[in-house]
């Protein structure tokens, strides 16, 4: 099975649609959102292209594919336009080999307050804008952030995917940033 994995878009049209070309080449199995997908926030700047209408028109023609979480900038006016779930606090997702991937966006749970998991685990994560992808030792859990579709905080926009026990960091225009195996 194949995931792609993102985190805030933040409302952004325009990142939001270079991230369906991105999902178009990709053609993963399963689109994993991790929150903060409609709204800037108070703490943000508007986005590049922000118009939270047409990135939930994007999202809703990938509903059949798609699972996601809350991030602290949902609300329930978004539940109320997007035609799939995204209001839990965290979702879990085991692969082909039984391996866990913890889902959350970041502000619950985090690299500094992990839940607890299983050796071997994945803790993917979004919330900080920074991308990460590196072995937790003391757990030996994977952490992932797959960094930000619209404002990032550490110079480029991003996405991940999963696939065959090995992430990828790819940057929102499609050049490989990282890897690392599960």
């Amino acid at each position: 099975m194949k995931i792609l994995i993102a985190s805030d878009i933040h409302g952004s049209a325009r990142f939001c649609s270079t991230l369906a070309d991105r999902i178009d080449e990709e053609a993963p199995d399963r689109i994993l959102l991790l929150g903060d997908l409609l709204y800037h926030g108070p703490r943000n700047a508007l986005p590049d292209g922000y118009d939270p209408k047409t990135v939930a028109r994007i999202l809703n023609d990938l509903k059949d594919r798609i699972v996601a979480v809350r991030g602290n900038c949902e609300a329930e006016v978004d539940q109320m336009v997007l035609e799939f779930p995204c209001m839990a606090d965290h979702t879990e997702l085991v692969d082909d080999r039984g391996r866990m991937l913890f889902a959350t966006h970041g502000h619950l749970w985090n690299p500094e307050n992990l839940p607890y998991l299983a050796f071997g685990s994945a803790f993917l994560y979004g919330h900080t804008h920074k991308k990460q992808l590196e072995r937790e030792n003391a757990a030996g859990i994977l952490l992932v952030n797959p960094g930000s579709v619209s404002i990032p905080k550490d110079g480029s926009r991003s996405f991940a995917l999963f696939e065959d026990g090995v992430f990828s960091l790819k940057a929102l225009s499609g050049e490989p940033i990282a890897e690392a195996a599960l």
